[in-house]
């Protein structure tokens, strides 16, 4: 299902094949001899979203961009099942397996692999080549890959990342945080209510 949102339609090369079932919302450019599976998102919530060529995203995964922090994925990536890409840059060539979590802001390099559940936190920078281990944390710029046992050192970190100030505009120490956030990002999400499916 293909949606015009904010004035912007997906734009599909023809040797690209989408799924009936996937969803592709907005500023979205999908390049030559994708394969965009069951289930899968596409969503540019105010920011574009490009895929090089031969790019595969599989069932369920989800690739979301925002005004702030659009989205590229380099060709002959693979986006696995479940995999979540929000608002990163994805060099050529890389690997995201099943489960994997990349957020806003974030930089993978080329043939870089993220491994089963792996974590890619805010504004971190992967140099290329870089694997994750299965379920670790890659945190920061420099970059510190810990395993998921290690939280304190993980949120210390993460913490100095500030995830609701730079995605939301938000001071993590506001007594009502969730109300501000759902309510502000309600409003962003309404948006929606105006979309226009056009396949």
């Amino acid at each position: 299902m293909q949606f015009e949102h904010l004035g912007a339609r997906p734009r599909i090369h023809p040797e690209a094949i989408v799924s009936p079932t996937a969803v592709i919302s907005g500023d979205v450019e999908i390049g030559a001899e994708c394969q965009i599976l069951h289930g899968a998102v596409i969503t540019a919530e105010g920011g574009p979203i490009t895929l090089g060529a031969c790019v595969i995203v599989m069932e369920n995964a989800l690739i979301r961009a925002s005004a702030a922090n659009p989205v590229h994925i380099g060709a002959h990536t693979l986006v696995g099942p479940m995999a979540s890409v929000s608002g990163a840059t994805i060099g050529d060539e890389v690997f995201l397996s099943t489960g994997t979590r990349v957020f806003n802001g974030a930089r993978i390099g080329a043939r870089s692999e993220l491994r089963i559940n792996s974590v890619v936190h805010l504004r971190t920078h992967l140099p290329e080549d870089t694997v994750v281990p299965i379920g670790w944390v890659a945190v920061g710029d420099p970059v510190q890959i810990l395993p998921p046992e290690r939280h304190d050192e993980i949120w210390a970190l993460q913490k100095e990342l500030d995830f609701p100030g730079y995605v939301f505009g938000l001071d993590r120490e506001t007594p009502d945080l969730m109300i501000q956030l759902t309510e502000r990002y309600g409003r962003g999400l309404a948006r929606h209510a105006d979309d226009t499916r056009v396949d």
